[in-house]
């Protein structure tokens, strides 16, 4: 699915460059990103974190191959310390030897001949040898002097190395802890996304509960009805009872009320009023 929408994308590209001439370029760089954005989304973190975890492994050959170039620059280095050390002792040598036997000829002038090393040698020759000497010390304190050069800038870059070497090594480490902490916070985040996309069911939990509501509410009831049936009993009435009102007078009053009701709206049909009027006569009457 990838590699067609990436033909796909690459096919539009050339379209457009088709369309557009001298822009094909910009055209197809943005479409080359655009699918790339597209796959990279489209890949796990969880395999990208595998991925970084191999690039990491893959720089341990990198990683033994300097180590290997280090050990053998110091070995080298080391060589060159002693050349140059045999040489500053050899010129060391040398240069007591001119010395010496300049002095012998310092102290030989005039003279056909000289002793070095207790034997007798003509002045001319001991000349011959000290020039032949001191030029072939001159020659080696140039050679030893670049050679001292030569080794101050292989040890400057040796210890370049090394902290390369070293930098590498703890750039390793760091990006190795990088990713078990990466890889720590994406278990953290697919547990909590399960646990927000985890529905629990407590339609069981609900029912009980209301199950135990229902048993409450009744043992609340029987209680109730237990206190009722208990505190009900005859009881002695302390207050009087109240007259009754004799049925005569309740008679009397009520027709005698009648009669003059009709008295009242017979007075007021005979003055001429309108039935609402009347109505209106009459209500008051009642209510009096």
């Amino acid at each position: 699915m990838l590699k067609k929408g990436l033909l796909l994308g690459i096919a539009a590209a050339l379209l457009l460059g088709l369309g557009f001439g001298r822009n094909v370029s910009s055209y197809m760089k943005t479409t080359l990103n655009k699918v790339s954005d597209t796959v990279k989304n489209s890949v796990s973190i969880g395999y990208e974190i595998d991925r970084a975890r191999q690039m990491i492994k893959d720089l341990t050959p990198e990683i033994r191959r300097n180590m290997h170039l280090i050990a053998k620059e110091e070995i080298q280095v080391h060589q060159l310390e002693e050349r140059v050390a045999r040489a500053d002792d050899r010129l060391a040598l040398d240069r007591k030897e001119i010395l010496k036997i300049k002095e012998v000829l310092d102290q030989s002038q005039g003279e056909e001949f000289c002793q070095l090393a207790s034997r007798t040698y003509p002045v001319a020759r001991v000349n011959i040898d000290l020039t032949s000497r001191f030029k072939h010390y001159k020659t080696a304190d140039e050679t030893s002097f670049n050679l001292r050069k030569v080794l101050g800038a292989r040890q400057r870059t040796l210890v370049a190395a090394r902290q390369k070497l070293n930098g590498m090594l703890a750039a390793k480490q760091q990006l190795e802890i990088d990713v078990e902490n990466l890889e720590a916070r994406l278990k953290m985040v697919e547990v909590a996304q399960t646990t927000s996309e985890f529905n629990f069911d407590d339609s069981h939990l609900a029912r009980t509960r209301e199950l135990v509501s229902d048993i409450h509410t009744r043992i609340e009831v029987s209680a109730k009805l237990l206190d009722a049936q208990t505190d009900f009993h005859a009881r002695i009435p302390l207050d009087l009872p109240q007259a009754t009102e004799d049925i005569s007078d309740q008679i009397a009053q009520y027709f005698t009320g009648g009669e003059q009701l009709g008295e009242e709206v017979s007075k007021v049909a005979e003055s001429g009023h309108t039935p609402k009027v009347a109505s209106s006569v009459l209500s008051q009457l009642s209510a009096n």
